[in-house]
């Protein structure tokens, strides 16, 4: 069986989880290709979950709640039931073990927006079994890396991985103004700033531009980029990049079709939500999930 695809999701803000996008409808398209293809369950990193010390922790609530959304109507996601995969849960639990990490169950753990807002939209019909793995609070690229590597051979057993975070994400860089006023977060009265466009360049360079060890090593340098802090005001949206970088990067993943961009949302002027797709449907007659 060849590899499923890997995703990273550039999901942004809350407000962007809960209107209609070309980002929406893309994460959809890559839904119904996942079912087409008889996913056995969803593997996801968010970008709202952390850990501290050395510690990562992988979700095992049997009935996990959802965290309220701001400025997205309680309509559009009160009602979806969640399916946590509770042995898929165990299954990562007992690799990330063996590969040396500390990590534990969390058993009251209930989920973000980062991560059950992604699955409505691809798949509004049911949520298919998850897990979801926290990030670590020290925030090394390196290391959570090595997570996406530890839990890669899933994917040979039809676990779809996902990442949802930020190519570029700075709240404190934002243009605020017509959100707050007219509740309009994909206004875009100004251009994106130099400092944006030029990290959102350079994201997309590596992902497109580099297989295997190679897209290791280029995502995680870029938390060496000039504008890295500009791009990122906090770490903790960057990290699910190098976990894709981890799940999509082995030796095997040279043979894989090159990551390429399937859609790309922009709001409040200087936040780049880019989706990515990594490898494809090989053994099936929808071969890519990025095809149009």
């Amino acid at each position: 069986m060849a590899p499923t695809p890997v995703h990273f999701f550039s999901h942004g803000s809350t407000m962007m989880l809960g209107e209609e996008s070309t980002s929406a409808d893309y994460w959809k398209r890559c839904g119904d290709d996942a079912l087409a293809n008889g996913i056995t369950g969803v593997i996801m990193m968010g970008a709202h979950w952390d850990a501290t010390g050395d510690v990562i922790e992988v979700a095992m609530n049997p009935s996990p709640g959802k965290s309220p959304v701001a400025y997205v109507h309680p309509s559009k996601y009160v009602d979806y039931k969640l399916v946590p995969d509770l042995e898929g849960g165990e299954r990562c639990i007992s690799m990330l073990k063996s590969a040396g990490f500390n990590v534990r169950p969390n058993a009251k753990f209930e989920w973000i927006h980062d991560t059950y807002l992604i699955l409505i939209r691809m798949f509004p019909s049911g949520c298919p079994p998850t897990t979801i793995v926290s990030m670590n609070a020290r925030f090394d690229p390196h290391f959570h890396m090595h997570i996406g590597s530890t839990l890669r051979p899933l994917r040979y057993e039809n676990y779809l991985i996902i990442g949802t975070g930020g190519a570029v994400h700075n709240l404190y860089r934002n243009i605020w103004g017509p959100m707050l006023r007219y509740r309009d977060n994909f206004a875009q009265t100004t251009p994106p700033e130099g400092w944006a466009l030029e990290f959102r360049q350079s994201f997309e360079d590596c992902i497109s531009q580099n297989r295997g060890p190679r897209l290791r090593r280029a995502i995680t340098r870029l938390m060496k980029h000039p504008q890295y802090r500009d791009a990122h005001g906090t770490d903790d949206h960057f990290m699910s990049a190098c976990f894709v970088a981890g799940a999509a990067g082995d030796w095997e993943d040279e043979e894989e079709e090159a990551g390429r961009l399937g859609a790309e949302t922009w709001e409040l002027t200087n936040m780049c939500n880019s989706q990515f797709t990594l490898g494809s449907w090989r053994d099936s007659s929808r071969s890519a999930v990025a095809a149009a």
